[in-house]
C-alpha cells in the first residue's frame, strides 16, 4: 500500500519531526514515502506532486501556519482522485475535531493527539479489515455520521523508534534545522498554550537520544533545535545533556533550547558560562507578561526577579545568545501594562525580544473562556485576537507598529550603539522610541514598500530630523559608526553625504601613515601603508570622542576622526579614531 506522510513548511529551512515519528513507528509494516512542501508553493504544483506518487494514503500534519493551504490541497486532491484516502493529524486538527470533519468533507479521517501508534493503526485497518470502529483515538465517517472513538493511554517514549535516521534527509540535514524531542508534556498550565493540556512530562530515553545526535552530526546537522517544551525542568537532566554536548559537539554544531528561567540554578549557569563554547547554545525564555494579576488568570507561575537573575548572568557570560518572547493581548493587560512589559524585558538587553499578539488556540483554556473577557479574534487560523475588554485594536495596531521596527532595527542588530544611545538618553523609555517611531513609520507608507540597508539609517534619520531630537550630530557619528562596522567590505556608497573632500583626505592619510601610533597599537600593528589605506580603509568626522564612547558609553564633545578598515583577507571591519587637535 502506497502511503505518503506530507506538511507544509512555514519555510524550506523547518522540517517536519511529526510525520518522521509516524514514519519510524509504521516501519516495517508500511514503508511511508515522506513529502515535504513550504505555504508559499503553488497549491497546483503540490497536488501534481503528490497525485504522481499514486498514493493511496496521504496523511498531513496540521498546524495554525498550514492549515488553510493544507484544506487548499485536500480539496483539489479529491477532486483530482475521489478514491484518495485522506487523513489529518496534529495540534490544529485534534481539537474542535468534530467542527473539522463538518468543514472539511474531502477528509476522511482524523488522528488525535500523540499519533505513532494510532496512525499505524489506522494503516492495518485501511488495508485489511476495515474495522475503524476499534482504532482509538481517531474521527471517520460512518452512515453519513461522524464517529470519534476514544483516546488510548499515552505511549512509553522509550519503545519508540529514532525518526531521525532515514537516508533521504542525510544530503539536507546540514542546511535546515533539525527538530529533536527528548521529552514531551509541560509540568505547567499556561492557559494560552496547547501543551498545558497535557499533564505530566514523560522522557526518551537517554542514551537513544545521545546516540541520534551523534548520527546526526556525523551527517552534517548544524543546527539542532530541541522542541522540549521546559528543556530544564529536570535539573539533573539538563545538565547531563548539556555536559553530553559540551564534551561531544563537532565544531560549527548550534544547539537550541526552550528554557525556563525562573527555575535555572545558578550553579548550572556558571557551569555553561565556565564550560560552554561560545556560540554552541542558544536559549528561548517565554517571558509573556510581567504583570502579576495576568499571569495569575492564565495559571502561569512566574517570578521574574529570579527570571532576571537568570538572564542576566547568562548575558554577562557572552557565551549563550538569548531570545526572549513577549505575547500582546493576555487578559487583562491593557496598553499601559504592556508598555511595562515591554520595558521590564528590555531592560534586559536580550539579543533577540520577539514581540506577538495572542492567538486562542483551539483546545486552550483561553479560547474556551473568550467571553470573560470579551475577546474578538479572528475566525480563521492563526486566531489572533482583535480586541478584548481593556485592548482595543486600536491598540493592537499602535503596538503591531511597534513589532514592525523592533525587528528591524534591535533584532536585527544593524546599529547597537546608535538604539541603545537613543532609548537610553533621548526617549523616555525603549518602548516610546519604537512606537514612536513604528508610528512614523507607518505614516510615511514604508510599511508598504521594501528598503535596503542604507534605506534603514535614511529613514532613521528621517524620524529624528522631524521629533527635533537634540544633539543630533552625535546620533549621525553613532549611525556612522554602526553602517561601518557591519559591513565587512567597504561600501560604495554609504547614506550620508562624505566628511573630508578629496585633498582634505589626502592630507589626512598623509599624516596617518606617517605617525600611525596616534590611532594606536593596534593599528600600527596592521602595517598599512598610504595605499592601503585608500584602497581599504574610510574617513569619517565625528562631533564627539569616539574612543571614550566606546570605553565609557559617555560622549565629550570634541571632534574626532573615524577610520574604518575593511580587512580584505578576513572580511571583517576594525574601528580606530583620534582626536583632531
Amino acid at each position: 500500500m502506497n502511503v505518503i506522510c506530507s506538511t507544509l513548511n512555514a519555510k524550506f529551512i523547518h522540517t517536519n519531526l511529526a510525520i518522521r515519528c509516524l514514519k519510524a513507528y509504521a516501519a516495517p509494516d508500511f514503508n511511508i514515502q515522506i513529502k515535504e512542501y513550504t505555504i508559499k508553493d503553488p497549491i497546483l504544483n503540490i497536488v501534481t506532486d503528490l497525485y504522481q506518487q499514486k498514493p493511496k494514503v496521504i496523511g498531513f500534519s496540521c498546524y495554525i501556519w498550514n492549515i488553510e493551504e493544507t484544506i487548499k490541497v485536500v480539496n483539489l486532491l479529491k477532486k483530482v482522485d475521489p478514491s484518495l484516502v485522506i487523513v489529518l493529524g496534529g495540534p490544529e486538527v485534534t481539537y474542535d475535531t468534530r467542527e473539522w470533519m463538518e468543514k472539511v468533507p474531502e477528509v476522511d479521517f482524523i488522528v488525535m493527539g500523540e499519533g505513532e501508534q494510532t496512525f499505524k493503526q489506522l494503516l492495518t485497518e485501511i488495508q485489511n479489515n476495515h474495522n475503524f470502529k476499534k482504532v482509538p483515538g481517531i474521527a471517520l465517517r460512518e452512515n453519513q455520521q461522524i464517529v470519534i472513538t476514544p483516546q488510548m493511554n499515552k505511549l512509553d517514549l522509550k519503545e519508540l523508534p529514532s525518526p531521525y535516521r532515514f537516508p533521504e534527509d542525510i544530503s539536507n540535514l546540514g542546511k535546515r534545522v533539525t527538530y529533536i524531542e527528548t521529552s514531551r508534556g509541560c509540568p505547567f498550565s499556561c492557559q494560552f498554550c496547547l501543551s498545558s493540556i497535557e499533564v505530566g512530562v514523560r522522557y526518551f530515553d537517554r542514551e537513544k537520544i545521545k546516540e541520534d545526535i551523534r548520527y546526526l552530526m556525523a551527517n552534517g546537522a548544524k543546527t539542532i533545535k530541541f522542541v522540549d517544551r521546559t528543556f530544564n525542568i529536570s535539573r539533573s537532566y539538563a545538565m547531563e545533556m548539556f555536559r553530553f554536548l559540551i564534551d561531544e559537539h563537532l565544531p560549527g554544531t548550534v544547539f537550541q533550547f526552550e528554557i525556563t528561567a525562573d527555575i535555572m540554578r545558578p550553579e548550572v549557569i556558571e557551569f555553561l558560562n565556565q564550560e560552554a563554547p561560545k556560540g554552541l547554545f542558544r536559549f528561548e525564555i517565554g517571558v509573556q507578561s510581567t504583570n502579576d494579576f495576568t499571569n495569575e488568570l492564565v495559571m502561569r507561575k512566574q517570578n521574574f526577579s529570579k527570571l532576571t537573575r537568570t538572564v542576566s548572568m547568562v548575558k554577562e557570560g557572552r557565551k549563550i545568545d538569548q531570545h526572549l518572547d513577549l505575547i500582546a493581548g493576555l487578559p487583562e493587560e491593557d496598553y499601559a501594562s504592556f508598555r511595562k512589559t515591554f520595558n521590564d524585558v528590555f531592560e534586559l538587553r536580550p539579543e533577540e525580544l520577539q514581540l506577538g499578539f495572542l492567538k486562542m488556540l483551539r483546545g486552550t483554556g483561553v479560547r474556551l473562556r473568550a467571553d470573560d473577557h470579551k475577546y474578538i479574534y479572528m475566525d480563521h487560523s492563526p486566531y489572533e485576537i482583535l480586541s478584548n475588554n481593556v485592548l482595543s485594536f486600536d491598540d493592537i495596531v499602535r503596538i503591531k507598529q511597534v513589532e514592525d521596527v523592533l525587528e528591524k532595527y534591535w533584532n536585527d542588530h544593524r546599529m547597537d550603539a546608535t538604539v541603545e544611545y537613543l532609548i537610553t538618553n533621548v526617549f523616555p523609555s525603549p518602548f516610546d522610541f519604537f512606537q514612536e517611531f513604528g508610528s512614523f513609520w507607518e505614516s510615511q507608507g514604508w510599511s508598504r514598500i521594501g528598503h535596503q540597508l542604507e534605506d534603514l539609517f535614511r529613514r532613521l534619520y528621517t524620524f529624528l530630523e522631524h521629533q527635533d531630537v537634540a544633539e543630533l550630530d552625535v546620533i549621525v557619528g553613532l549611525m556612522k559608526y554602526d553602517y561601518l562596522l557591519k559591513h565587512k567590505f567597504k561600501p560604495r556608497k554609504p547614506w550620508w553625504e562624505a566628511s573630508f573632500n578629496k585633498e582634505k583626505r589626502t592630507q589626512i592619510y598623509k599624516q596617518i601613515s606617517e605617525h600611525p601610533f596616534i590611532l594606536g597599537d593596534s593599528f600600527v600593528e596592521l602595517g598599512l601603508d598610504e595605499k592601503e589605506l585608500f584602497k581599504h580603509t574610510m574617513l569619517e568626522e565625528l562631533t564627539f570622542d569616539l574612543s571614550e564612547f566606546l570605553t565609557s558609553g559617555k560622549i565629550f564633545k570634541h571632534p574626532s576622526c573615524l577610520l574604518a578598515y575593511f580587512d580584505p583577507m578576513n572580511s571583517r571591519t576594525q574601528i580606530f579614531s583620534y582626536l583632531e587637535k
